[in-house]
């Protein structure tokens, strides 16, 4: 981890928390308290910004820094608003395509899965503020940039964000190898949110209760299931292809 993604000490913080920066989250130790302490645990609440209170010795395993028993991540990607990227999809004339992302922590997975949605001409990843990758420098260069290109929006609650999708007349398509439908069989055109699952828990219930429709990728050899980054690259060439046949 690079230390300039890293801002650490209570006031540096409230400094941070008060400008422009993207802020994934914030750690406190556990027995931190005191005025400024509690201040920017009320900052953190009113900017949406989330925090988790860790042992001092995480704290001081990620920074030589004086840290004062908080450290904020800063995100080196920018954040955009989902119902702003689909309407400017809309308002090119393109059906939008959003990809959903359910709990998927690893960094080398985010960035490829950014690739392969700008590559394949997907509008936007969506991902919710906690339990996903963080946004930082090793996953803009596992996405060979393309992170720094394609709009990411996070939101508190995937399933909230899947819900603002289909009111803009979304269709959600949720990939897992629980689907009897194959991709090569779906319907994968028009505007549509594909989502896409952790790999060692796949797509949680309530976000599969939530979908349109189930697809799987067909597979012939032993093994059950692909990376999530490669899964994702099939799904997305499946969407263009049917796509390109139409246009």
């Amino acid at each position: 981890m690079r230390k300039n993604e890293l801002v650490c000490g209570v006031r540096p913080v409230m400094e941070a928390l008060r400008s422009e920066l993207h802020i994934e989250k914030l750690l406190i130790r556990r027995d931190a308290g005191g005025e400024g302490i509690r201040g920017l645990k009320e900052l953190a609440r009113e900017r949406d910004v989330p925090w988790q209170p860790v042992p001092a010795e995480k704290l001081d395993r990620l920074t030589t820094t004086e840290h004062q028993g908080v450290i904020a991540f800063i995100s080196q990607v920018e954040v955009q608003d989902l119902d702003e990227v689909i309407a400017q999809a809309y308002d090119r004339g393109e059906d939008p395509l959003i990809v959903a992302l359910d709990g998927v922590t690893d960094v080398r997975n985010m960035g490829a899965i950014a690739r392969s949605a700008e590559c394949f001409g997907a509008h936007g990843l969506l991902v919710p503020k906690q339990g996903t990758a963080r946004l930082g420098s090793d996953a803009v260069k596992s996405s060979a940039g393309a992170l720094l290109r394609k709009p990411i929006c996070r939101v508190n609650d995937l399933a909230e964000g899947l819900a603002r999708a289909r009111s803009h007349g979304l269709r959600i398509v949720a990939c897992t190898e629980k689907a009897e439908a194959s991709i090569d069989d779906a319907d994968l055109q028009g505007p549509l949110a594909v989502v896409m699952g952790a790999e060692d828990t796949g797509i949680s219930h309530p976000i599969l209760r939530l979908a349109d429709s189930l697809v799987r990728i067909p597979m012939a050899g032993t093994i059950g299931s692909l990376n999530v980054s490669v899964a994702s690259g099939v799904v997305l060439h499946a969407v263009l292809r049917q796509r390109l046949r139409t246009a």
